[in-house]
Parts: structure tokens; C-alpha cells; sequence
């Protein structure tokens, strides 16, 4: 008997809650583990502007979620996350890797309908008013996901953003992409809307600077642009409609850390509103 041909799985986006083909129709060929090949697809610009399109259609819906609810599905998220360990660890990537991130859906779940008690609230005035502010997500975040810890620094730069009602277009790590298109398979069977996470895979040179010009994308997190040349060059594109940017400046992040509220907290926007008391 001949010696069988194995299937090469073919991963796709994750654009609007589907698994579309890049326009593009390129792929390329990854492996992880030292055992397991696939082909990635290669998204395009046109890719990151579909993508953008779906991470603003879902932000009415998203942002208008009890942050009880967002916080379910956050946790439904951990839940289908630790379901598929051992497929994760068939990746290569390490077991308390895995585990680390299943505790960081977990950890984020937690915090997000505290999250409003913490950073807002009511604030002392003179006069008879009440003065209240509470954080509102800023919209659509770009995401340049970091290429290790493959998952984890994934989950760390994805959960922070969503979980206060943020949508997100992910540019996962050209080197390390099955992390984070098998992670697209667990977020599509977690109860999370169609469009609030979006992940693109391929070099980020092709999509990051279209993702950073896009008069449609609210903030950037350049955490995984190792480039200094590079991430300058998308600091300035973003200037063009005053987007936030998240521009690390540590290398040598450590992701199993507390991850504290910064990540949180910078992709928010405070409304104050004022109301006269009664006499």
C-alpha cells in the first residue's frame, strides 16, 4: 500500500464572524511544533479594510451590551479555549502557555463590569449639580499582535480591548499565525458577535499601514512592531485622524505578569455629564 498524502489544512481570515479567503487568494506555508504544516492565507489591503467595515458594524451592538454580558462571553471564551488545549499544545505552543491564557479571558471577564466603578464615578463641583464620568469605548482598535508568547501575548492584547466594548482588527505575527487563527475558531463558537473580533493573517507591512491611515480605526496598538523604522512610519499615519496609539516602549515585556488596567484604560473615552440638583 502507497504511503498516504496528508490533507494540508488551509486556514483563512476571520472577517465579520466568517472565515473568508483573502481577496488576494494567496497563501503561504507555516510550521509549528517542528511537526505541523499549513497554509496561512496572505491578506491584502483590501483584506484590512473589509475588516475594518465588520469591526464598525459591530460596534453599536457591542458597546450597547451590559458589560455583564460581555463579560459572559469573555468566559464562554476561556471555557472553549481550555476545551481545545491539547490541540494548542499539538501546535507547539507550551501547556501553561495555554493555561495562562485561558486565565487571562478569565481575568479580563472579571473586570469588566468593574471596570466602570473604577475609572468613573461622581465628581466633587461648586455649585448645585451632580457631575458624573464614565468610560466609553473608543471603537474600532487596530491590534499588531506580538509574535511571542504566541497565544498569550494574543489573548493580552485582544481581551483588554474588547472587554470594555471596543471591536478590533488583529494583525496576527507572520511568523507565529496558527495561534491565533486556531484561537478565530474558538472565538466563532464562543457567543461573540460577528465582527467584534477580526483577525488577519500575512505580513504586516501589507496591512498595518493601511489599518493606521484608515479614517475608520479609532486606535492602533503597535505592541507587536518590532521595527522602530516602522512603527514611527504607522505613528504618523495614525496622527492623520488623532487615533490613539499604543506604542510599548519596553522589549522585554513580561506577559505572565499582573497586566494591570493600563491596556484597559487607554482604549477608553470619558463622558462627563452635568445635572442640576434640585433646591
Amino acid at each position: 500500500m502507497s504511503e498516504r498524502v496528508a490533507v494540508r489544512k488551509t486556514y483563512k481570515l476571520f472577517v465579520g464572524g466568517k472565515f473568508p479567503r483573502s481577496e488576494s487568494g494567496r497563501s503561504y506555508l507555516v510550521q509549528s511544533g517542528g511537526s505541523v504544516t499549513a497554509n496561512v492565507a496572505f491578506a491584502s489591503r483590501k483584506d484590512a479594510r473589509d475588516a475594518v467595515v465588520a469591526a464598525r458594524a459591530a460596534t453599536t451592538g457591542w458597546a450597547g451590551a451590559t458589560a455583564y454580558n460581555r463579560g459572559q462571553i469573555l468566559y464562554r471564551a476561556a471555557e472553549m479555549l481550555e476545551g481545545r488545549r491539547e490541540q494548542f499544545v499539538a501546535l507547539g505552543i507550551p501547556g501553561d502557555e495555554v493555561d495562562a491564557a485561558t486565565d487571562r479571558w478569565v481575568w479580563y471577564a472579571g473586570w469588566s463590569d468593574k471596570l466602570p466603578q473604577v475609572y468613573g464615578g461622581a465628581n466633587p463641583v461648586a455649585g448645585p449639580y451632580f457631575n458624573l464620568s464614565a468610560p466609553e469605548p473608543t471603537g474600532v482598535v487596530a491590534v499588531v499582535a506580538p509574535a511571542a508568547p504566541a497565544l498569550l501575548g494574543l489573548v493580552s492584547v485582544i481581551a483588554p480591548a474588547i472587554v470594555s466594548g471596543n471591536t478590533v482588527v488583529v494583525a496576527a505575527s507572520p511568523t507565529e499565525p496558527l495561534a491565533a487563527v486556531t484561537l478565530a475558531e474558538v472565538l466563532a463558537t464562543a457567543d461573540l458577535p460577528a465582527g467584534v473580533v477580526n483577525i488577519l493573517t500575512g505580513h504586516i507591512e501589507q496591512t498595518v499601514p493601511t489599518l493606521a491611515g484608515h479614517m475608520d480605526v479609532n486606535a492602533i496598538d503597535l505592541t507587536g512592531v518590532a521595527d522602530a523604522g516602522l512603527a514611527t512610519n504607522l505613528e504618523a499615519k495614525a496622527a492623520e485622524n488623532l487615533k490613539r496609539v499604543i506604542r510599548p516602549v519596553a522589549t522585554d515585556h513580561d506577559w505572565y505578569a499582573d497586566p494591570g488596567l493600563a491596556r484597559m484604560t487607554a482604549l477608553l473615552e470619558t463622558k462627563t455629564v452635568w445635572h442640576p440638583k434640585g433646591g
